[in-house]
């Protein structure tokens, strides 16, 4: 009896825990795997800048603010572009979504959020990106 509680104790235990797939792009395999997300030739070293300050080209990153919480690759925020548990925000997506491996979503979001208002959007390429030397991707 004492077992089948402690082998069900374990089981739902293990239901509860979702497992997070955490990539770290190399910067030549973030700027290739931008190019097959259909992102922009000329805006790519300002994309690989953004997204190595944004989150280290870590898939897996979430960062808590005090209002919000921004998530994935792009660093897509809650408040406005995403909404916790449940489709919504403005790019209609589950914030989990865009901490996986497959940045198929995040970079439909990414582009969303480019075109309603530019890479200003993002805090990290604003200090660390613009008016600045750009990463060099010209060898990969």
């Amino acid at each position: 009896m004492k077992r089948i509680v402690i082998i069900a104790i374990f089981t739902i235990a293990l239901s509860h825990n979702r497992v997070v797939e955490t990539k770290i792009f190399s910067r030549c395999q973030l700027a290739k795997e931008l190019l097959k997300q259909q992102f922009s030739r000329q805006y790519l070293p300002n994309w690989v800048c953004l997204v190595e300050h944004e989150s280290g080209r870590s898939t897996s990153k979430i960062n808590q603010a005090s209002t919000s919480v921004s998530y994935g690759l792009f660093q897509i925020n809650s408040k406005q572009w995403c909404r916790k548990g449940r489709k919504g925000g403005q790019c209609d997506m589950k914030c989990e979504d865009f901490t996986n491996n497959d940045i198929t979503d995040d970079s439909k979001c990414a582009m969303r959020i480019f075109n309603t208002t530019g890479f200003r959007a993002w805090q990290g390429w604003v200090s660390k990106c613009k008016g600045r030397n750009l990463p060099d991707i010209s060898r990969c």
